[in-house]
Parts: C-alpha cells; sequence; structure tokens
C-alpha cells in the first residue's frame, strides 16, 4: 500500500503510483475533514432554527413574522460559513486575495443572470419592493408572493380581469383568484421591468361597474340604486383606506382624492351608461362585486327598470318595386 499511496516531503505531499499530486497534502486533507463537519453543522443548526421558527409563529398566525425570520436565518448561515471556510482555506492574506480576484472574475463573465438575481434578492429585502403575502405583477405574472429565495420569487398565480383578458401570459379565470398554478419568476426581473404592488404602503383599489340604461329610464333612482348598493359593502374599507391614504400623503408626493363610492354618465349611441366607482381591499374583490352586482339587480327588478341592449333604429327604407304577370301583361305596382 505504501508503495502506491505515500507522503513525502516536509508538507506531506499525497504521492500516487510515484506522481505527486499538486495542492493534495495532509494539511489540505485536515482542512477538507473540518470544512465538511462545519458545514453539516451550520446546515443542521439552520434548519433546527427554521423549524423553532416554524413553530413559534405558525400558531400566532404571524407568516410575515415567520418569514422575515427565517430569510434572518439562513443569510446568518451563509455568512457564518463564508466566515469560516474563508478563515479555515486562506490562512494566508496575499493567497485571499488571489482568489477572490478570480472568484469575481469568473462570476462576472460565466454568472451574469445569477449575479443579477442575487443582487435583486438584497434589493427586494433592503429596498422593500414588496413582502411575503404581498399581491404584486412581476414579470408579467399576477399573484401572490408565496416564497422568496436568494435567486427566484415564488407567486401563486391569479387570473385576469375581464378589461386585460389580451395580456400575457394568457389564462382562464377571468377574475382576480388563483389559477393554481404556482410560477418561479427570477429576482433579476426588477431590473428589467417594473413591479406593481397592490399592497404595499396602500392595500386597497379603486375598482368600477358600469351599467347601461335607456334614456328614459330614471337615472336618478339608478343612480341612488348603485351608491347604496357601493356604500353598504364597502363603508367601512373606505374608514381605512382613508387613514391609509393619510399616511402615504405623510410619506410620498400624493394629492388627495375620493375614496367614497360615486357615479359618472357616460352618453353612447345606444345608451345611458352610469358607472359606479369605489375602494376594495386587494384580496376579495370578485366576492364585492359580486354582492354588489345582486343587490342593484334586485332593486332594478323592484323599480321596474330595465337593463339596456344594444338595438338597431331602422330610419328608412329603399323603394321597392313589384313586378306581376297576368292576363293583361306584366303589371308595375309601386
Amino acid at each position: 500500500m505504501e508503495s502506491i499511496i505515500r507522503l513525502v516531503g516536509p508538507n506531506q505531499a499525497v504521492e500516487f503510483l510515484g506522481v505527486r499530486l499538486v495542492g493534495i497534502n495532509a494539511e489540505n486533507g485536515i482542512k477538507l475533514i473540518v470544512s465538511v463537519i462545519l458545514v453539516f453543522l451550520v446546515l443542521l443548526l439552520g434548519k433546527f432554527l427554521r423549524g423553532l421558527a416554524h413553530r413559534a409563529f405558525r400558531d400566532r398566525h404571524k407568516e410575515r413574522l415567520e418569514f422575515w425570520t427565517i430569510q434572518t436565518i439562513g443569510l446568518s448561515s451563509a455568512i457564518l460559513l463564508l466566515v469560516v471556510l474563508v478563515s479555515i482555506w486562506f490562512d494566508d492574506p496575499s493567497r485571499l486575495a488571489t482568489a477572490l480576484g478570480l472568484i469575481t472574475a469568473g462570476l462576472a463573465f460565466a454568472l451574469q443572470r445569477v449575479v443579477t438575481a442575487i443582487a435583486g434578492y438584497f434589493i427586494i429585502l433592503r429596498g422593500k419592493v414588496f413582502n411575503i403575502g404581498d399581491r404584486i405583477v412581476m414579470g408579467g405574472v399576477r399573484g401572490d408572493v408565496i416564497g422568496l429565495r436568494i435567486t427566484q420569487t415564488t407567486i401563486m398565480e391569479m387570473g385576469q380581469p375581464p378589461a386585460v383578458q389580451t395580456a400575457a401570459p394568457a389564462v382562464w379565470i377571468n377574475s382576480r383568484q388563483y389559477t393554481g398554478r404556482v410560477v418561479t419568476v427570477s429576482n433579476a426581473r426588477i431590473f428589467d421591468e417594473p413591479v406593481y404592488n397592490y399592497t404595499r404602503d396602500f392595500p386597497y383599489i379603486w375598482e368600477e361597474m358600469s351599467l347601461p340604461i335607456r334614456y328614459e329610464s330614471d337615472r336618478e333612482r339608478v343612480e341612488t340604486i348603485l351608491l347604496e348598493a357601493a356604500r353598504r359593502h364597502t363603508v367601512a374599507i373606505g374608514s381605512l383606506s382613508r387613514e391609509a391614504l393619510d399616511e402615504m400623503r405623510r410619506r410620498y408626493f400624493f394629492k388627495p382624492t375620493e375614496v367614497w363610492p360615486i357615479v359618472y354618465y357616460r352618453l353612447t349611441d345606444n345608451w345611458l351608461e352610469l358607472t359606479v366607482r369605489f375602494i376594495v381591499e386587494d384580496h376579495n374583490i370578485r366576492e364585492v362585486k359580486d354582492a354588489i352586482t345582486r343587490d342593484v339587480l334586485r332593486e332594478l327588478e323592484h323599480s321596474g327598470i330595465p337593463i339596456a341592449s344594444q338595438t338597431m333604429d331602422i330610419v328608412g327604407l329603399p323603394p321597392l318595386h313589384l313586378h306581376s304577370k297576368g292576363p293583361l301583361g306584366v303589371q308595375d305596382y309601386p
């Protein structure tokens, strides 16, 4: 056995079949064993702490606190591993500087997108672009953030309202409800396109519902029905959103706007269109619109007011000539 593998020289380099292996010696072997043990211990400690955090916060329904605790544990574990491995393998500062230079150059050339994604991860954490549970549009994907990793963001996809059904990617749900698809998006996308956040700073959005009626219908009564239905289901939300708007005005240059329901008129060739505008929370939008629609339909039926539909009014006909062939020959009838 000694004739096949042996340690030679002052550094006890490994020699295999008389060939000295570069960089493999007793000292590096000890460093490798210590590194493997430390990596295993750090990973085991991180897993234990994440499990402890999950158990401590999940029962209290503090998902965001749990998320940030797990992110802190993950980052701390990575930094600890980096410091330990650097201390073990690069005891000479000159060797450390050379190695860092080579690694940086290699990463910059071969892993540009990965480096950009990692940079995006820290921008998301530091810049508060979005948080776990936020409803966002990122990389063309609409949905709720359910996970954040160092290179990717995981989104539970939601459908699209009818107004943007033609937008890519195509989905089959005609509302802002889950489609069931879990989508992963690279964190690098925050540098390439805007990120739309439905939740951050102001967790409310404005919605509209349009109702066509005939010109001869009682439009004042229809307006009252729309306002009462919208107020009935959004009055509490309006009060809360007013407080959120005041906070936004304190933090940003933001002009005041109306949060209470309001109705707008629009003239068309076929009917009078009444549009009620109201504010809702970023979630459960479809439920609110469904409740308002049911109330409006019920009140319209009680009031005897029909909903307009597209009609055609024939205002003129071309002259007609009838030809009849009888015993007296062909006769024309205007």
